[in-house]
Order: C-alpha cells, then sequence, then structure tokens
C-alpha cells in the first residue's frame, strides 16, 4: 500500500509509517498535516490508479529543522570577480499515519513513547564516594605526564 503525493513542488512515494523530509510546511494543528494534492494510489501490488476525491494522505510532525549548508560560489576568471553565499535549506520531518481510499484506511502502527530515563541513584552514590576518596583518583581524567626532555646539541666550531 503506498500513494504518491506532491509536496513543496516535489512529488513522494509514501508508505504507512514511512517518515519523509518535506520542504518548510506550516504547523498543522497538534502537528497533524494533510496532504491536499494526491496524484496516485496503490492498494496492492501491480496495482496503481488515480485517486478519487474521497481519499486523503495524513501525516503527523516529527520535527523541523534545516538541512546542510550549501556553498553558493560565483566566479568570473580573469575579472577579479568572486562572491561566496551559503544557503541552508528549512525542511519538516513528517511521519505518514495513514493512506486512506475507497473506503480502505491503511495506518501505520503506532510508535512506542519513548520514556525518560530515570535519575540513577547509583549515580549520586558515586559521586559522593569520589569526594570522599579526594583528588587522587579523578574519573575520566588522566594526569598528563611531562614530555622527556631533549639534550641540547652543542655546535661545533668552525675552522
Amino acid at each position: 500500500m503506498y500513494a504518491v503525493i506532491r509536496a513543496g513542488g516535489k512529488q513522494y512515494r509514501v508508505a504507512p509509517g514511512d517518515v519523509i523530509r518535506v520542504e518548510k510546511l506550516a504547523t498543522g494543528t497538534d502537528g497533524q498535516v494533510e496532504f491536499p494534492e494526491i496524484l496516485a494510489v496503490s492498494g496492492g501490488e501491480g496495482q496503481i490508479g488515480k485517486p478519487e476525491a474521497g481519499a486523503r494522505v495524513v501525516g503527523e510532525l516529527v520535527e523541523e529543522g534545516r538541512g546542510a549548508k550549501i556553498l553558493v560560489f560565483h566566479y568570473k576568471r580573469k575579472k577579479q570577480y568572486k562572491k561566496l553565499r551559503g544557503h541552508r535549506q528549512s525542511y519538516t520531518a513528517v511521519r505518514i499515519t495513514e493512506i486512506a481510499f475507497d473506503g480502505q484506511s491503511f495506518k501505520a502502527p503506532a510508535l512506542e513513547k519513548k520514556q525518560a530515563k530515570p535519575k540513577k541513584a547509583a549515580a549520586a552514590h558515586e559521586e559522593a564516594h569520589e569526594a570522599e576518596v579526594g583528588a587522587k583518583t579523578v574519573k575520566g581524567h588522566a594526569k598528563k605526564k611531562a614530555a622527556p626532555k631533549k639534550a641540547a646539541k652543542k655546535s661545533s666550531k668552525k675552522k
């Protein structure tokens, strides 16, 4: 099951559960995004058709950010003309949650919510123990040894 959608002037083949990076979108209500332009829909292997009025593709906002920097360099030889500009394209990452058409609805499996890591009581106990031991043993930091001194070269007088 997949659909072909158009977003930000580009076309994407999406299936439920896919995460795609599209050009910056205006945030919808509660992080839900519905793609209005659906170009094609497939219900199974080897089947593809034009979507009808009831087709819809829904996604949820995962993250917003900016891509890697692209350097734009203009140069004209023998004319002392150089211009350097940088550009970072904004994007929105969207996870496709549902594709629906012809009375069928294909939904992505629900993601498990990440639980916050509990504060470790052992870490607090360890810090207290380090304070007792003193500065003799510093965890994670090794004392630097002094480099051996090089012997000075004796200069021989020229005759």
